[in-house]
Order: C-alpha cells, then sequence, then structure tokens
C-alpha cells in the first residue's frame, strides 16, 4: 500500500502559532484492487479517520441492480484496515492484514463506508466499520481485527 503526500491545505495549526500548515487529507492509492474496484480512499491526518467512497458503475452491482456483497466487503475491509493503520501509527500509516472481518448486512443501496478503532494494544487493532447511503442510512456494519506487519 501506498500513499499520495497530502492535498495543498490551507488551514494553520494553532499549536504552531498558526504557521505551520496543516495537511488535513491523506489519499491511500492502491496499486491492486483500488485499481481493479475504483474506489477512493482517503485519511483525516488530524484525527485518523479514514474514509473510502466508490462511484457505482454497472460492475458493482448484483443481479438486482443493488450493491454487490462482495463489493460491501472490500469496501468494509478496506476502511477498517486503514483505520487499524492509523491507530498503530499515523505518521508512518504501517501496513496490516485482517485476522478477522464480521459483517452485518442491513439494507441495499448506494454507500460511503468509515470506521474507527475500538481498541487494540502494540500488533493488534479492533475496529468497527459503517456503510450508509447518501442520507446517512447504515446499510452494513462490520466488525475488525487487524494485525500490524513489522518489517
Amino acid at each position: 500500500m501506498t500513499y499520495r503526500q497530502p492535498d495543498p491545505i490551507s488551514p494553520t495549526d494553532p499549536a504552531e502559532g498558526g504557521q505551520a500548515p496543516v495537511p488535513v487529507k491523506r489519499i491511500i492509492e492502491d496499486p491492486g484492487c483500488q485499481q481493479l474496484v475504483g474506489y477512493r480512499t482517503e485519511i483525516d491526518t488530524r484525527t485518523g479517520a479514514c474514509r473510502v467512497s466508490l462511484e457505482l458503475a454497472p460492475q458493482h452491482l448484483n443481479r438486482n441492480g443493488l450493491l454487490h456483497g462482495g463489493i460491501v466487503a472490500t469496501l468494509m475491509d478496506v476502511v477498517c484496515g486503514n483505520t487499524a493503520s492509523q491507530h498503530f501509527d499515523t505518521a508512518a500509516h504501517p501496513p496490516v492484514v485482517t485476522v478477522s472481518l464480521t459483517l452485518s448486512y442491513v439494507a441495499a443501496a448506494r454507500a460511503e463506508a468509515k470506521a474507527k478503532a475500538t481498541g487494540g494494544g502494540a500488533s493488534l487493532a479492533y475496529v468497527a466499520g459503517e456503510l450508509m447511503d447518501g442520507s446517512g442510512q447504515i446499510l452494513a456494519t462490520a466488525n475488525g481485527v487487524f494485525k500490524r506487519i513489522r518489517g
């Protein structure tokens, strides 16, 4: 997993006397699955919050014209995994692997995913995620365990 430097941002950090720019978001660019599926991954560098969005196209839909469950699982794994990485180190964004991911499909529609770390230690992070439609209705939830990979 690689990331692109944060976009130029205008806000300043009050802790630095208002002089230093605060990078607000980091865009993750993963050369594999992300390119195939087409989702976008953004991390708020102030809070560590991750957001994954996807412009739906016909290849993302099931035969009923709704978001395919496998795509839901992919989005939830990506948002929870990146959130776990931020839990370990917001600056370095270390690699992680999924130990377990449990999904509950609540409703069907178009969606955006977000997650938050709920606990963990030096090598494991526990993350809860939600997939929501544009109005904020929850479509799916996930709970995952992610292990930090050390070089």
